[in-house]
């Protein structure tokens, strides 16, 4: 068989007390991480102080070192 290029996703390990941003979607914005758990993970809002629980649903794209809460 041929090789095909391919791209492969993980589940990123989120870890508590970790600072996110989602660059996209319905969840766009920064994030810390308030627990995590198999299947779910605790996201708070550094500004609103509201924490949601969703399925585990965040990948892994790059690293960078810049002001959280990212300003608008």
């Amino acid at each position: 068989m041929p090789k095909q290029n391919i791209s492969v996703f993980k589940p990123y390990p989120f870890r508590v007390g970790q600072k996110i941003n989602i660059a996209s979607g319905p969840r766009k914005g920064d994030w810390e991480v308030v627990a995590v758990d198999e299947r779910k993970v605790t996201l708070r809002c550094p500004i609103s102080q509201k924490a949601y629980t969703w399925n585990r649903f965040c990948y892994f794209a790059e690293q960078k070192d810049r002001q959280w809460p990212h300003p608008d």
